[in-house]
Parts: C-alpha cells; sequence; structure tokens
C-alpha cells in the first residue's frame, strides 16, 4: 500500500495528542532540492517544553509522532523539523509560522 501526503487535519491530530507541550504543527510540500520532494514541518512548542532540561526529549517525541503517525517511512519525501517557542514566536511576529 502506498502512502498519502498527510493532510493539514492529520497534522493537527498528532498536535493535539502531544499536547500541552506542543501548541501547533504547520505542514508545507516543497521541493528541498530541485526535484527532490520534502515535508516542512513548523513546530511550535510550549516554553516550558522548550527548556532545555526538557527540549531533546520533546523534540525525539515529535519527530518519532509525525513518523509513525502520518507513515513517512512509505513516502519519498524527504521530512525536515524547525521549532520555535510559543514566546519566541510572539517575539519575532514571523508570519510564515501563523
Amino acid at each position: 500500500m502506498i502512502a498519502s501526503l498527510p493532510t493539514q487535519e492529520q497534522v493537527d491530530r498528532v498536535a493535539r495528542d502531544l499536547a500541552p507541550d506542543v501548541v501547533r504543527i504547520r505542514l508545507n510540500v516543497r521541493d528541498d532540492w530541485p526535484d527532490h520532494p520534502a515535508l516542512y514541518f513548523r513546530v511550535i512548542l510550549s516554553d516550558e517544553a522548550s527548556g532545555p532540561d526538557r527540549l531533546l526529549d520533546v523534540t525525539r517525541r515529535v519527530r518519532q509522532k509525525l513518523y509513525e503517525d502520518l507513515q513517512l517511512a512509505e513516502l519519498e519525501y524527504f521530512p525536515h523539523y524547525r521549532y520555535r517557542s510559543r514566546s519566541e514566536l510572539a517575539e519575532l511576529r514571523d508570519p510564515a509560522w501563523d
């Protein structure tokens, strides 16, 4: 069976499962190199989850959950993950992360 590309709705379900550490996850699908398809996940973490004592564990759980729940191994798309904390997002006011 060939897995289909994940939808934002599926990504939203993963984010809800990871709450309260994960505030939201946004997905973009585009090439990272010419003709190399990729999935870009922009993950907003709670400030507590972004602390130095928790960040590594939380980001590992996020990657694993997305990988398993969205069956990323079945796709020929390379996943990229970017993280920001809720307070960092508010400070930067980057519309690309809305």
